[in-house]
């Protein structure tokens, strides 16, 4: 019994770990929707399974990142310099950062939510791969980075430079959607992925600091993705 009662223990505290992230931010917003608002909540019933759903959903994303895309991203990073070829590294890089913004359920919903108040010009597939494009590219010139070993600051400060320059050519609303969708890529799909691969990669190059070299990427990415809608701004105007 008491080694039944262990594992039933091991398996339920995860789940309540992830029950007290969602649990405060649910009770503060329905408290706002009673009290302060005053105004019901359509569809109670509706609205407690999908509470379930939320957590359940959840914590099987987490346990399953943690069991697949951790140690899978941290195995490719430390076995890919058997590629003799670097431009074979920076293409994978690129490829596995594109399929990966694809999946994020955050760039998703944003892609969508600028879809309908754009009432369809900025088609949300094309916004996707766009963001999809600039993320691969921000994580072929991270992979880039380590494989040279150059500083970071020499890769940061030139495209942010580019940020500013295209800003100011993107028309509206592309600069408020570039900074929002560099944000909704770091989600939970890319940032174990892209971060166990980069330290993965770096923790094997005898000349990189692991510390210095294997962080930053998703910086990077980031900015990448900025880059590739304002970009897409600015290819609208023609």
């Amino acid at each position: 019994m008491k080694v039944m009662d262990m594992k039933v223990i091991e398996i339920l505290a995860p789940l309540w770990g992830t029950m007290r992230s969602i649990i405060p931010l649910t009770a503060i917003m329905a408290f706002f929707q009673l009290v302060i608002l005053r105004k019901p909540i359509d569809n109670l019933k509706e609205f407690l399974l999908g509470f379930v759903f939320a957590i359940l959903g959840l914590h099987l994303f987490l346990k399953g990142t943690t069991m697949s895309l951790l140690p899978l991203g941290g195995s490719v990073g430390r076995n890919i310099h058997i590629l003799e070829r670097r431009w074979l590294i920076v293409m994978l890089a690129f490829v596995i950062g594109y399929l990966g913004t694809l999946v994020e359920p955050a760039l998703k919903a944003l892609a969508l939510e600028v879809e309908e108040l754009s009432i369809g010009t900025i088609r949300h597939k094309v916004l996707i791969h766009g963001v999809a494009v600039g993320f691969g590219l921000g994580m072929a010139i991270g992979v880039t980075k380590i494989l040279l070993n150059i500083s970071y600051i020499k890769i940061v400060a030139p495209l942010l430079v580019l940020v500013i320059i295209l800003a100011f050519f993107a028309p509206e609303p592309f600069g408020a959607i570039a900074f929002d969708s560099a944000s909704a890529t770091t989600g939970p799909v890319n940032i174990p992925l892209n971060m166990a691969l980069a330290i993965g990669l770096a923790t094997v190059i005898k000349t990189v600091d692991p510390l210095i070299s294997g962080f930053g990427i998703v910086g990077l990415t980031s900015i990448g993705a900025m880059i590739s809608v304002l970009v897409l701004g600015i290819l609208t105007r023609f």
